[in-house]
């Protein structure tokens, strides 16, 4: 029950869709421009790199909130599984971006709900995310390079960190679950991306930059 729960607070605060209201506010519904998506990538090609920013923090910012209840819910109760709870808390927050219901399910990628969910779960992953998309971004201008980078950063190091036993005394069935989501949450990433992807193979993938105006299509 708990699981659900966590899934449910975690989707109602995905709902928020930075993007769109930012938008909005601007006289602009931004899934009709550029890539189509409500995110953070396109909100910075369309709007620019305040708007970007704007939007970014947005995202990450209402998944640390959903799990931050979470952890206010279940810390002392569950405390043996709480990140199995937080994870289904911040899947439930990439699902609420990625399908909000009252845009007929068409919302982001998740990448910046993605990130605010790395920053609230354990301090060992906020170096990894950082270092793994910001190194490929700064690199090749590839937002949806880094983003697919974090992810497979993130399933790797979520085994890794379980079986050294950095998340306490969850028990081997425990981890397996949260490997489970965790993996989910990674294949869902990649099918966001998966146009993204076989653009980066063809060397097709548009470029995107901080400071310097982005091509819109």
């Amino acid at each position: 029950m708990e699981r659900v729960i966590c899934l449910v607070i975690g989707y109602v605060f995905g709902l928020f869709q930075t993007a769109y209201f930012y938008g909005k506010a601007h006289g602009i519904d931004i899934r009709q421009h550029g890539s189509g998506n409500s995110g953070t990538t396109n909100a910075l090609r369309v709007l620019g790199t305040k708007a970007g920013l704007i939007v970014f923090a947005g995202d990450c910012l209402k998944c640390i909130l959903a799990v931050v209840v979470a952890r206010l819910l279940f810390g002392e109760s569950h405390a043996d599984m709480i990140y199995l709870l937080c994870l289904y808390t911040g899947a439930g927050a990439v699902l609420g971006h990625n399908f909000p219901f009252y845009m007929g399910f068409k919302g982001g990628k998740g990448i910046a709900a993605t990130a605010g969910m790395i920053l609230s779960f354990h301090p060992y992953f906020i170096v990894m995310g950082v270092i793994a998309f910001f190194g490929a971004f700064l690199l090749t201008h590839y937002v949806s390079l880094g983003s697919l980078l974090v992810y497979a950063g993130f399933m790797i190091e979520m085994v890794i960190c379980g079986q050294l036993g950095v998340f306490g005394e969850m028990t081997q069935a425990q981890l397996w679950e949260m490997y489970a989501v965790a993996a989910l949450l990674t294949i869902m990433a990649y099918w966001k991306h998966r146009e993204n992807i076989v653009r980066l193979a063809k060397g097709e993938e548009r470029k995107t930059y901080l400071f310097k105006k982005n091509k819109v299509d």
